[in-house]
């Protein structure tokens, strides 16, 4: 990181008195707690660990230090499932989040829709913006085939997460148009996937890892298989 994107001392002291304000709210959540899933303690849970990643991201960043901090990762970041043990609806909620890498193909690409569906012989004022580009290809196709197909739409892909919660009954027909994810209850989450690019970089940390361990028992010979000679009976 260069001198000029480092954080200033101001902000890694700020995130340290985040740190502790967290940790209050957090006792005083469990002081307070009326169950063993208290939402409230799931809530200051969670608070109390996005301030200390940020401030043990500061804190590097700035210093080169490190915390003893361990912040959990997705898969211990919702509560235990309280939903029905037969559900009679689901839900499947999905977020892709996407770069727009190439704005000129992305604008070719809507161009071309735009010129098939209506035979306009060019684009249009709509699919000469990134913005209404967007609204033309997202309104053509499927969003499983954008996410197959993004990088001819000038698009690079991001994190993204798919999660299905579990409801008693079929919500009514417009029911939750206006608001869709508002109301969403962590302990009725069924199961939940998750890609980022950061998974990739523990693993290929890991793969390193053993790779040095490797290399070192190679230098050590510690498997005893190499550089022995046999031993002569008549010495």
């Amino acid at each position: 990181m260069s001198d000029a994107a480092q954080p200033t001392a101001a902000e890694v002291r700020a995130a340290a008195e985040a740190v502790k304000t967290a940790l209050d709210r957090h006792l005083a959540a469990v002081e307070r707690r009326s169950g063993e899933d208290d939402p409230a303690v799931y809530e200051a849970f969670n608070q109390l660990a996005a301030a200390a990643e940020v401030y043990d991201e500061l804190l590097y960043d700035r210093y080169d230090e490190v915390t003893p901090f361990e912040i959990p990762g997705t898969e211990d970041s919702l509560p235990p499932y309280a939903g029905p043990e037969e559900p009679n609806a689901l839900s499947v909620l999905i977020r892709r989040d996407y770069a727009v890498a190439e704005p000129q193909r992305l604008l070719a690409q809507a161009q071309r829709v735009e010129a098939a569906d209506y035979d306009s012989g060019g684009g249009t004022e709509a699919s000469g913006t990134v913005h209404g580009a967007l609204g033309i290809l997202f309104g053509e196709f499927e969003p499983d085939e954008i996410a197959s197909r993004h990088k001819e739409f000038g698009l690079e892909e991001g994190d993204s997460t798919l999660w299905v919660t579990a409801a008693d009954e079929p919500a009514e027909p417009g029911e939750w148009l206006e608001a869709p994810f508002e109301q969403i209850d962590p302990q009725r989450v069924v199961c939940r996937f998750d890609v980022s690019s950061v998974f990739d970089d523990e693993v290929d940390d890991e793969i390193e890892d053993e790779s040095d361990d490797d290399d070192l028992e190679d230098e050590l010979d510690l498997d005893g298989d190499e550089d022995l000679e046999p031993l002569d009976a008549d010495r």
